[in-house]
């Protein structure tokens, strides 16, 4: 409906445009850029202006206004059309072979899929622009890409690198954009509070409120409160977490700021929760969901409201209720999964999909008929019965075929400590004889094997989720280069380079510390930065052809 009356607007103010021609046709960019601030709540008045700064710009061949009219007609657009002028902007870009126009262009584009919580898409540009931009005189370009990507971090859960990249923008911000500053200045303190790091967050919220009474902005103070609130919850000082949210989040709510509100009230209920006071918590958590059902606003932390409120409703037999809640989460879950598929996988859930659909069912026969679902409990034991037999005659087969390949364990376990006691330190010959690569400069192929030397020697390879884009990212390369050198130079597929370096870490941490010996591969997997034990324990046989469990039988003896 937004996009029909922002349409059939824009199609009358054309209109108005051409009628008007004389009026505007002379008039300075000056006078139509003024003409759109003072017209900017009224989309159809400030239509005319909008068309009449871009056809000037586009009668004096000006690709710089150009570009300038396009950004502004995208931010007055409704959001179907955002991509369609950030697409006109780089367009025109590339006519006038600005690197930094392109590079802005691109930025813009970023920021639109940034709006929409595509944040992989999002990045690709930021990175596209940054390619462009980095090489240009443009500081405040280059500090702008920088706030982006860092956003980007920290939304998929990368805070420490959020951090180095807020931090980077901060001495620019402070001089140029003073709001800026102020907002990078909460933006990290939101990540030391991601990362445990509470006093360090205690410190920049102080700083923020000092800094913004010094520079007379005091507008930024109630969300360094805010978020020291929320820190204080996290170092369990409950009431004063509480207090101070409270204090503050009624001027949050007057600012329409749906997203901190609901976070302040997810924290309030957390608060009193941790206190053994559920029933003051409750009005907090059921207005997450109220937010949630108006705005579709969640994000991976508020989840857990979701699952305080069915615990809740399960202790009070309210079977409506809980019904209610768990279809809430699992709606939830479909949008964290494909908004944020980065960090949903390091979250802690107390109820996971499965769970909450078994829940759901049994709750809903429950209501149907408690006889019938009695009979489904006996169903339920015969399914567990046999699966446990399953399992047991698994075990037993596996137990067989291990016992059957111990030699073959053994040998390979003799074989793998010697390649480890024999294993050259040096491994630059070996590099010089596979030669280059013909469609890659060789200074970059030089680069970028200096940067996967840095990459492995840094432990960097211990992180999760580490996509082959991600890694070229962290390397200042792009992916086709890095993939290439990889397969050249490693004769390795760039997954099996990434679990090969893990598995390799693990083996000298089993080889030196004994007390590692004691820990379970869940453990162990969740060191090499593993998404799962399954896969640790399929990427540890593929590399020494052994079980887990029988090297750290060989290595203890």
């Amino acid at each position: 409906m937004l996009f029909c009356v922002f349409y059939s607007e824009f199609g009358f103010a054309q209109k108005r445009e051409l009628k008007s021609t004389d009026s505007l046709k002379y008039k300075t960019y000056t006078y139509l850029d003024d003409q759109l601030y003072k017209y900017r709540e009224d989309s159809s008045k400030a239509s005319i202006y909008l068309f009449s700064y871009l056809h000037k710009a586009k009668r004096e061949k000006n690709w710089k206004q150009i570009i300038y009219a396009y950004q502004n007609i995208l931010h007055h657009s409704p959001e179907k059309l955002r991509l369609i002028y950030a697409d006109s902007m780089i367009y025109s870009a590339k006519r006038s072979a600005d690197n930094t126009l392109l590079g802005s262009s691109f930025l813009s584009k970023g920021i639109v899929y940034y709006g929409r919580k595509d944040y992989e898409n999002a990045f690709q540009y930021y990175i596209k622009a940054n390619s462009y931009i980095s090489g240009s005189d443009d500081k405040y370009l280059i500090n702008k890409v920088k706030y982006h990507m860092a956003q980007i971090k920290y939304y998929l859960g990368f805070y420490d690198e959020a951090i180095s990249l807020f931090n980077d923008c901060l001495v620019y911000f402070k001089i140029e954009n003073t709001t800026a500053y102020l907002n990078t200045l909460h933006s990290i303190g939101v990540c030391y509070n991601r990362i445990g790091n509470y006093g360090l967050c205690s410190d920049i919220n102080r700083k923020g409120i000092s800094e913004g009474k010094s520079m007379g902005i005091p507008d930024m103070e109630i969300y360094f409160i805010h978020s020291d609130g929320i820190n204080e919850y996290f170092k369990k000082n409950y009431h004063l977490a509480v207090s101070k949210i409270e204090s503050v989040i009624g001027k949050v709510k007057d600012n329409r700021d749906f997203a901190n509100e609901t976070v302040g009230y997810f924290y309030i209920g957390k608060s009193f929760w941790a206190v053994k006071n559920k029933e003051r918590a409750l009005p907090y958590l059921v207005k997450v969901d109220s937010v949630f059902q108006d705005k579709k606003y969640i994000r991976p932390d508020l989840r857990e409201a979701y699952e305080l409120l069915i615990s809740y409703y399960k202790n009070k037999k309210d079977l409506n209720k809980q019904l209610y809640y768990i279809d809430q989460l699992l709606r939830a879950d479909t949008i964290l999964n494909n908004r944020y598929k980065y960090l949903v996988t390091k979250i802690h859930k107390s109820y996971d999909t499965k769970e909450l659909i078994i829940e759901k069912e049994k709750i809903q026969t429950e209501n149907k008929q408690i006889h019938k679902e009695l009979a489904k409990e006996k169903h339920y034991d015969l399914i567990f019965a046999g699966v446990i037999l399953v399992l047991f005659t698994v075990s037993f087969y596996l137990n067989y075929r291990h016992q059957k390949n111990k030699k073959f364990y053994k040998k390979k376990f003799d074989e793998l400590i010697l390649e480890l006691n024999t294993k050259s330190q040096d491994t630059k010959e070996s590099t010089k004889e596979k030669g280059v690569i013909l469609d890659i400069p060789f200074e970059t192929i030089t680069s970028i094997l200096n940067a996967l030397q840095n990459f492995e020697d840094s432990k960097k390879f211990l992180g999760k989720d580490l996509r082959l884009n991600l890694v070229a990212s962290m390397l200042h390369t792009n992916s086709k280069y890095l993939y290439k050198v990889i397969s050249h130079y490693k004769g390795k597929r760039f997954v099996e380079y990434i679990n090969d370096l893990k598995i390799d870490y693990i083996i000298e941490l089993l080889k030196n510390d004994r007390m590692a010996r004691r820990y379970t591969n869940s453990a162990l997997a969740e060191m090499a930065g593993f998404s799962s034990t399954q896969q640790f324990a399929l990427a540890f046989r593929q590399k020494t052809q052994m079980p887990v469990n029988f090297f750290i039988e060989q290595i203890s003896k």
